[in-house]
């Protein structure tokens, strides 16, 4: 067994002995898919709004993810409120920009979040995040050349600087960065797209990972090459199927995932790397 697999195995093994708490404060699109993602991979979930009782309830939880999809001025408050309280008691908060950039209430609301709540790690895709540090990056689809790898890994380092947490950005390729070091990590399925939800669950994946794990930087990129093996192999056994039978294989994935996966579905590039070749 490598290292790689080693250190996987064992947070796997840590979240299936433990079950963390992860309380999510997400849409309402997405509540199910989530929650049972989660008990997929052997983590608890929680879906807990009530102003009155969040900052209650992240006292249990070991990770909390606040997700904008479906926002409402009372939702904000609320997410604020448990952010704060998970602040106070030490519980990482990872934040999921869902749509900024696509309206100046839905920015600003995700702003608000990062100004009042000390955010470990936010995750989005290029356009969300982009717009959060103001450059309102275009999304060019599912085929991406190098050059615009190298694009949105540089605009995740500046985003990481200049929101000062933890960034991923998901795409084809997803990039993780705490605004020094960064992987660009390249694994998934096209089918992730055609099922709602994927990338909202994949934060709440990465908040399980980080619930059993002190170090930021290590158990987001460990969920993210889980998360995206697991997608691999489903849609390597849905081929022939559609979107319906590869998200019922994705789930079986999550349950079952062997840690030697990783090393066969996830190829990872350290991102200054990347950036050397292109000053070649």
């Amino acid at each position: 067994m490598s290292n790689v697999e080693f250190e996987l195995s064992s947070l796997i093994t840590r979240i299936h002995e433990e079950q963390p708490l992860i309380h999510n404060i997400t849409n309402t699109v997405v509540t199910n898919f989530t929650a049972n993602g989660l008990l997929a991979l052997g983590a608890s979930p929680v879906m807990a709004y009530a102003e009155e009782e969040v900052a209650d309830m992240v006292q249990h939880a070991r990770a909390l993810v606040l997700n904008i999809g479906t926002l409402t001025t009372d939702l904000v408050h609320t997410m604020i409120t448990a952010g704060k309280a998970a602040n106070v008691y030490g519980v990482p908060v990872l934040l999921d920009p869902v749509g900024a950039g696509a309206t100046p209430y839905r920015t600003d609301a995700a702003l608000r979040l990062l100004r009042e709540v000390e955010i470990t790690l936010i995750r989005g895709n290029a356009g969300e995040i982009s717009h959060l540090i103001g450059e309102g990056m275009t999304v060019k689809g599912v085929d991406v050349g190098q050059s615009e790898v190298i694009d949105r890994a540089q605009m995740a380092v500046r985003a990481a600087r200049t929101l000062g947490t933890t960034v991923v950005v998901s795409g084809p390729e997803d990039v993780i960065t705490n605004g020094d070091l960064g992987l660009i990590i390249k694994s998934g399925h096209p089918l992730l797209t055609r099922v709602t939800g994927a990338g909202c669950l994949l934060t709440s994946v990465i908040g399980a990972f980080l619930a059993v794990h002190d170090s930021v930087w290590e158990a987001g990129a460990a969920g993210l090459g889980f998360y995206g093996a697991a997608a691999s192999l489903a849609g390597q056994k849905t081929e022939q199927k559609g979107t319906g039978s590869f998200q019922i294989a994705f789930l079986d994935e999550l349950s079952k995932l062997e840690p030697s996966a990783f090393e066969k579905y996830v190829e990872i590039t350290d991102m200054n790397e990347l950036f050397i070749q292109e000053e070649a």
